[in-house]
């Protein structure tokens, strides 16, 4: 895959993750409760999580436009995507109650990290990029 590709392919996923940060976390967490909270249920924490997650959403569909000016907040999603799953993993893991997480909220944060990661350019391939644009 090329640069360009590359590059597209971002755009595209950065706008995909954004909306749902903004718009698809609260209905998972209506609907399929067991896999995208924690329990016992803690409204406080829940609509924390929420704002945190929406204003992020509202900042990647934002990078979407150009994602080269903003490979800081980019990296900082995966990264933290990436850490904030594994925690969740172990957790769910040692909890046998919040087991279901295993098959909702972690693994949609570590495909998160994943794509991004993969997709975004860095080195060589982002000065090209820049020096292109």
């Amino acid at each position: 895959m090329t640069g360009q590709e590359r590059l597209r392919h971002l755009r595209v996923a950065l706008a995909v993750f954004g909306t749902l940060f903004v718009l698809g976390l609260f209905p998972l967490m209506i609907v399929w409760a067991s896999a995208w909270t924690w329990e016992p249920r803690q409204p406080e924490y829940e609509q924390m999580m929420l704002g945190i997650y929406a204003t992020l959403g509202i900042f990647l569909i934002r990078a979407s436009r150009n994602p080269l000016e903003h490979l800081s907040l980019i990296w900082f999603t995966a990264w933290s995507s990436l850490v904030h799953g594994g925690i969740m993993a172990v957790q769910a893991w040692v909890d046998a109650a919040e087991r279901a997480n295993l098959l909702g909220d972690v693994p949609a944060l570590l495909v998160v990290a994943i794509v991004l990661a993969w997709l975004t350019p860095r080195g060589a391939e982002a000065r090209a990029l820049r020096a292109a644009a």
